[in-house]
C-alpha cells in the first residue's frame, strides 16, 4: 500500500476530501520524523513505538579486498509493533 492509497482508503472511510486526508497524513508523518530527529520516541497504543537506536561502532571487512573498514557509531529510526498488532496480522494470516 503506498501514501495515495492510505490517503484514498482514509477519505473514504471518514469523508474528508483527498486534499484534507493527505494534509493530515503528510502531518501525521512529519510529526513523527520531527520527533525522531529529536530523539523522542512515539507510542501509538494498540499499533506500536517508534524510537531511535544507537548502532555501536565496529570493523567489517571489504569482501572484495578482505580489508579492514572502521563503521562509526549511527542512529537508526526502529519501529516495535504491540502485541495487539501481532496478534491481529498473525490471526488474519493463520485464517487465510
Amino acid at each position: 500500500m503506498t501514501k495515495a492509497d492510505l490517503v484514498n482508503v482514509i477519505a473514504d472511510a471518514t469523508g474528508l476530501t483527498k486534499v484534507e486526508t493527505e494534509a493530515v497524513v503528510n502531518g501525521f508523518i512529519e510529526t513523527i520524523k520531527d520527533a525522531l530527529k529529536e530523539g523522542k520516541g512515539i507510542e501509538i497504543r494498540g499499533f506500536g513505538t517508534f524510537k531511535v537506536r544507537e548502532k555501536r561502532p565496529r570493523t567489517a571487512r571489504n569482501p572484495r579486498t578482505g580489508e579492514k573498514v572502521d563503521i562509526p557509531n549511527k542512529f537508526v529510526p526502529t519501529f516495535k509493533p504491540s502485541k495487539e498488532l501481532k496478534n491481529l496480522v498473525d490471526n488474519a494470516h493463520k485464517s487465510r
